[in-house]
């Protein structure tokens, strides 16, 4: 199940903007056997985005980042990747976390856009309200359990880190170009939280949230529905959030109103987040490996819990760079991409069931559209053609190649609500650590086979505080702990427009993007007279 992708040639039909690819990469690379090598200093380089489906016109940095889904309604990935040798693995192993997104967010912006001391001070600045020193943490625990915490940010989840630098992004370039965008986000329990955090107050930011009530934890919703500010305008949707992701869909499908608007999403079809999720891999992998000094380098195994797989996507990239990962991605009963994995069913259940790891039950994860792309060889036809046969019957099967492909780059585990709480169970027996049940979805893998064999080196992500989830907590017979500014959720004010079956849900998203663009243009000329 585990081992290195397989590197592909590229369909040549498939990919015309491959042959000026090859220039870029002639002006910037130096050669090692059949390995393109990145040359960390070249003179000037744009790094290009392409859409999965192979129908848009290619965009920088900016483009993607301000766009969302592509206008063809594929997903941007990087026109190529740069393949990183092991002098700069050597170099990056000794960077903190903040050091490696630097360096990753320079590779895949370009200093044409966002010059290196602006963007050293704008992640700079995106990690300052984080509470732990290192930003993320490493917990070595026994039987053999790292856990990678990603939730020391101002919501207790791991998307407080890619959204912290999105939102710095966002406000760059919109400072410079005195703009104002309205963003749209369906969540199913972090997003929604860690988006309003990044954004909220900022003047020329709108945010509107669609959140499943029901379906997330009472302190996810707490998080989203106590922020008062002017620009932070959150729906209560009656449905899971699959069903809210339709009126978002709908509105980004009318091409002229995104413009008009400036609309965008943060959700993980932005780009810029699964650049920032690249580092997790990048920690992982240096804080686990015993040694760089082998040859080859060892293999870590890197264990995510995923819903919509933009942390899978974020690994399957690295791996692809070079990084020596073998990967495993983690789910509950929703187990689309389990069965995507080992069989190439990539189709719908009959509904989302309802799981102790809530922010996980999603039925369309739609970040395995970059992932087939990038497995298939940069092949738009064969993504566009997948994704377009999924999108009419909700089901497709992949082609064998590609199947093949995908259970050699990842191996995968379904795991159930029993198996959760039993490992976090078993977590706080032998350490007195909390799991949160999406953390305990990767520890379950882990414990399966530390159990069988002990000596793998293995890192699962943790992407949330146990904080955040009493319910599950409490449903695996221990006690939640809950932090002071958690607790003062409960006595805030709370703010949410419901959205109730019958109600147009496109239409009060239409209406409410409108006005926000209104009161911009009223303040813009309030503040012209």
């Amino acid at each position: 199940m585990h081992g290195h992708l397989r590197r592909h040639q590229p369909n040549r039909k498939s990919s015309p903007c491959r042959l000026r690819t090859q220039t870029w990469l002639e002006r910037h690379v130096r050669g090692l056997g059949n390995q393109l090598i990145l040359d960390p200093h070249p003179a000037s380089r744009i790094m290009w985005y392409v859409s999965t489906r192979g129908m848009a016109p290619r965009v920088d940095f900016e483009g993607a980042l301000f766009s969302g889904y592509a206008p063809d309604g594929g997903l941007f990935m990087p026109e190529e990747l740069p393949k990183l040798d092991k002098e700069t693995l050597c170099r990056w192993s000794t960077l903190s976390y903040p050091g490696l997104v630097k360096e990753l967010c320079a590779l895949f912006i370009g200093p044409e856009l966002i010059p290196r001391d602006d963007l050293n001070d704008l992640i700079d600045q995106a990690f300052s309200r984080f509470r732990h020193r290192e930003v993320v943490h490493l917990s070595k625990l026994r039987s053999g359990l790292s856990m990678l915490e990603l939730w020391h940010g101002p919501t207790y989840a791991f998307k407080d880190l890619s959204l912290s630098c999105t939102a710095r992004f966002l406000q760059y370039f919109l400072e410079k170009r005195e703009r104002h965008v309205t963003v749209v986000v369906g969540t199913s329990g972090d997003t929604g939280s860690a988006a309003i955090e990044s954004v909220q107050g900022a003047k020329n930011v709108d945010i509107i949230v669609l959140l499943p009530k029901g379906h997330c934890s009472k302190i996810q919703e707490l998080q989203m529905t106590t922020v008062l500010k002017e620009n932070v305008h959150v729906f209560g949707a009656e449905g899971n959030s699959d069903e809210l992701d339709e009126p978002i869909k709908a509105v980004f499908a009318d091409v002229a109103f995104v413009k008009k608007h400036n609309l965008m999403s943060l959700n993980s079809i932005n780009w810029s987040r699964v650049l920032v999720q690249m580092a997790h891999h990048f920690f992982a992998y240096f804080r686990c490996t015993p040694s760089l000094d082998m040859q080859p380098l060892p293999a870590v195994e890197v264990v995510v819990p995923t819903g919509a797989a933009g942390n899978l996507a974020a690994g399957c990239i690295a791996q692809k760079m070079g990084l020596p990962l073998h990967l495993v991605v983690a789910v509950n009963h929703n187990d689309i991409i389990h069965r995507t994995v080992q069989q190439g069913d990539f189709s719908l259940s009959a509904a989302v069931k309802p799981t102790l790891a809530s922010a996980m039950d999603i039925q369309v994860p739609y970040n395995m559209e970059r992932i087939f792309w990038l497995l298939s060889g940069s092949n738009s036809q064969v993504t566009r053609a997948l994704m377009e046969q999924f999108e009419r019957t909700q089901s497709v099967t992949l082609p064998e190649e590609l199947q093949s492909t995908l259970s050699e780059a990842v191996a995968s585990v379904s795991v159930s609500d029993k198996a959760i709480t039993e490992t976090m169970g078993r977590c706080w027996t032998e350490n007195r650590y909390l799991l949160c049940p999406h953390s305990a979805v990767a520890a379950s893998y882990h414990y399966q086979q530390v159990d069988k064999q002990p000596s793998a080196m293995r890192c699962c992500l943790a992407p949330a505080s146990a904080a955040k989830f009493p319910e599950a907590v409490l449903a695996a017979g221990l006690t939640p702990e809950t932090p002071v500014d958690i607790q003062a959720l409960e006595c805030k004010e709370t703010r949410c427009t419901p959205m109730r079956r019958g109600d147009d849900w496109t239409l009060m998203l239409r209406d409410t993007i409108e006005t926000a663009s209104q009161r911009w243009k009223d303040r813009v000329l309030n503040a012209s007279e």
